[in-house]
């Protein structure tokens, strides 16, 4: 099956193939665009250690614990853990949805992480800042009065 739709970025018509169980199960519109975060993963080489410490962060256990993924329910979503894979803090930059950047990111650093970028306010009341955590991963946070819960699906 083909769908015909106007590209957002050239504005011009562009078909695409869709494999029939798609095509069947979601309308045209669905099958062409993300529909939202759901995974965020981190690199963890000491699985174990790592394992502790976004417990002792995120306040529960992990929902799924195996030696080669552990998995966090965060708010909808989840924050995974992987022991085959090196920690950055650059590429893809996830930002973690908190009530108050500056409460957040002090805690953060109390629990051994330490600061990328202080608490900065980009503007209407959003703040943002960056730690690398104790195993060297890019963890981002932000606060931002405008985010739609009722959104998420």
């Amino acid at each position: 099956m083909a769908c015909a739709s106007k590209s957002p970025i050239s504005g011009k018509n562009a078909v695409t193939a869709l494999p029939a169980r798609v095509a069947e199960q979601t309308s045209p519109k669905e099958a062409l665009m993300l529909q939202g975060l759901r995974t965020a993963i981190y690199p963890a080489p000491d699985l174990d250690a790592a394992k502790r410490w976004y417990s002792e962060l995120l306040g529960q256990a992990p929902y799924f614990d195996q030696p080669f993924y552990v998995g966090f329910a965060v708010g909808g979503f989840e924050l995974g853990l992987v022991p085959d894979a090196t920690p950055a803090t650059d590429g893809p930059q996830p930002l973690w949805g908190v009530v108050d950047a500056e409460a957040a990111h002090a805690r953060l650093l109390a629990l051994g992480a330490t600061s990328i970028e202080a608490v900065t306010d980009v503007g209407e009341g959003i703040k943002v800042a960056a730690v690398r955590d104790p195993f060297g991963n890019r963890l981002g946070i932000i606060q931002n009065p405008h985010f739609d819960l009722t959104a998420l699906r």
